[in-house]
């Protein structure tokens, strides 16, 4: 398995994951000022020409939450997703989905002081920040004491707010956030490139 790979890109967050399901793979660096990830070579991976991008034999995954969803089906002994056919499975899929259609636009308009009109199909950042504080719960986690790919995904749009050096504005998230930063493979803005 090989994830394409930058330290300074949203690829961080599919390392993130590979690294939670402790399976092997290879890194496979992209340099951005070669522009390595506009080549034709690399578009046949991500037609997009953005990272990340994970190929798994003649798999060709691109997108966080598609490459989350492809490594917790490929790996449940990771136990990073609810079984198939189970009641969690649903609300599952909904964060997981939840976290780019929902949360990270919401919260680049927060990070750029843009007001989030109706029109836009997501909600402003108050109401998103408030989904998120309702499904922790009372935690740790999303799903309990159970980390989950949907940590992953919710985390680290609240992680890459943290790393532009705001804070979610609750305590409940802020303390969630510092929980999975803690992790032994959380994601770290530039950290090095080994699995």
């Amino acid at each position: 398995m090989k994830l394409y790979f930058n330290p300074y890109s949203r690829a961080l967050i599919a390392k993130w994951m590979l690294d939670e399901a402790g399976v092997p793979y290879e890194i496979v660096p992209i340099d951005f000022k070669k522009k390595e990830h506009k080549t034709s070579a690399f578009r046949a991976i991500n037609p997009a020409g953005k990272l990340p991008a994970l190929v798994d034999g003649k798999a060709r995954v691109f997108e966080n939450p598609a490459i989350a969803l492809y490594i917790a089906e490929k790996y449940p002994q990771a136990r990073l997703a609810p079984p198939l056919g189970t009641p969690e499975r649903g609300r599952y899929l909904s964060l997981m989905v939840y976290a780019t259609a929902q949360l990270e636009p919401s919260l680049s308009d927060e990070l750029l002081d843009l007001e989030t009109p109706d029109a836009r199909g997501w909600n402003d950042y108050a109401i998103v920040t408030d989904v998120v504080e309702r499904e922790l719960g009372e935690g740790p986690y999303l799903f309990g004491a159970r980390f989950s790919a949907a940590d992953v995904m919710i985390g680290s749009m609240f992680i890459w707010q943290r790393m532009m050096g705001r804070r979610s504005g609750s305590a409940k998230i802020d303390v969630y956030v510092d929980r999975l930063l803690a992790r032994p493979h959380a994601m770290k803005i530039g950290r090095p490139s080994s699995s």
